[in-house]
């Protein structure tokens, strides 16, 4: 946190975070130099046309926005204008690119001064010149690296978030430019969450324009009330909530209206409700720290892992000394203390096995010396098999 960064500019993690991150912007010339991109303009659009790809074509033309969503073909690309203007222009983006490029779960790995948590994706983005998705914000932290071409960034400090009412992104009505740069190849921009800007492809005559977008994560607070109450629904027993018996009246008198629900009942379930101790459990940071790890390392509804061929119990523990472990680039591993998530699965161990897992998680890889804990061993043999990891090298 100490050792100053070219990706940051010359600033040390610690200063980038106290200085910038949710708070103001950050150009950074070569803050990878040389960077060229991690793949062709082919083959993002070879990636798009895959059915586990989240991909759209965002278009503009006579003035209105559209969108289309992939799996595309050949044909949805013949279709979209050679020649591109202000007026009439398009963009390719698709979505966790580094769930299927070795060298996108690399590049993400730079960003490991910002916890995994908040760790979205890697969404790269191709445009011929003119192209973008118009003035627009983000309710996230972004990091938008330059790969081959150039982009003009505008941003501004409006306040005014009106949105173009129909549009299938979130384009803002109005947009007050207050600065812009033009971005390069290893050139990045750094900008917090809700400032509005808007970037251009600007083809050098050679290159079309390819942006790699490195995003955080940051749930609604509404999200993450509903999904901890579903996840206490599930956490929770009879034993646990501590309520017993029925409900009862025996007081009961006379009522006017038979429909009617009385004060008497509403008081009598309020009351009852007040046992679960809700603000006990909100000030559980265990189990909070649980939800969190459950929630957070859950792979998204399209995620599907593939399983690897089966070995013997005995040949994973011979391999995995020689080889070493890793990550799926679609798995999320998290820890609380010595509880480890994995994809939304959990387990709990102690020392040199914790240290073992803490490195899994950080580095997304580790090298299993001489490990003793089979109750480990079990576990990484269960998460092999649901291609949650894998192997490192053959």
């Amino acid at each position: 946190m100490n050792t100053p960064k070219a990706l940051l500019n010359h600033l040390t993690p610690a200063q980038f975070l106290a200085e910038y991150w949710e708070k103001k912007p950050l150009l950074i010339k070569q803050a990878i130099p040389n960077f060229k991109g991690l793949l062709t303009p082919d083959e993002l659009a070879g990636l798009a046309c895959e059915a586990d790809v989240q991909a759209r074509i965002v278009t503009f033309k006579k003035g209105k926005w559209s969108a289309k969503h992939g799996p595309f073909d050949e044909d949805d690309f013949a279709k979209l204008p050679e020649k591109t203007t202000p007026e009439n222009n398009w963009t390719l983006l698709v979505q966790s690119v580094n769930h299927f490029l070795p060298e996108a779960a690399a590049l993400l790995q730079q960003f490991d001064f910002i916890p995994h948590a908040r760790l979205d994706d890697l969404m790269v983005s191709y445009a011929p010149n003119g192209g973008g998705v118009g003035p627009h914000f983000d309710s996230y932290d972004v990091f938008l690296l330059q790969g081959q071409g150039k982009r003009l960034w505008r941003i501004s400090e409006q306040t005014d978030l009106t949105l173009v009412e129909g549009a299938p992104l979130r384009i803002l009505k109005q947009f007050d430019t207050a600065q812009e740069w033009l971005l390069e190849a290893g050139d990045m921009l750094y900008l917090p969450p809700h400032l509005a800007h808007w970037g251009i492809a600007v083809s050098d005559g050679a290159q079309d324009c390819m942006t790699y977008s490195i995003g955080f994560r940051a749930p609604k607070n509404q999200e993450l009330a509903t999904e901890f109450l579903g996840f206490l629904q599930d956490k929770l027993n009879q034993d646990a909530l501590q309520i017993a018996g029925i409900y009862q009246d025996p007081d009961l008198t006379l009522q006017t209206h038979a429909a009617e629900i009385s004060k008497e009942m509403i008081s009598k379930v309020s009351a009852n409700l007040e046992k679960l101790q809700w603000q006990k459990m909100l000030n559980d940071g265990a189990l909070v720290g649980e939800f969190l790890g459950t929630y957070l390392s859950e792979p998204k509804s399209h995620v599907v892992f593939e399983k690897n061929k089966k070995i013997s119990l005995a040949q994973f523990a011979e391999k995995i000394q020689l080889q070493g472990l890793a990550l799926d680039f679609k798995s999320q591993m998290l820890f609380v203390n010595a509880t480890f998530y994995l994809n939304g699965e959990s387990f709990t161990c102690a020392n040199a096995s914790a240290n073992l897992l803490k490195t899994l998680a950080d580095k997304r890889e580790c090298m299993p010396n001489n490990l003793q804990d089979d109750r480990l061993l079990m576990q990484l043999y269960a998460w092999y098999l649901a291609g949650f990891i894998h192997l490192k090298s053959a």
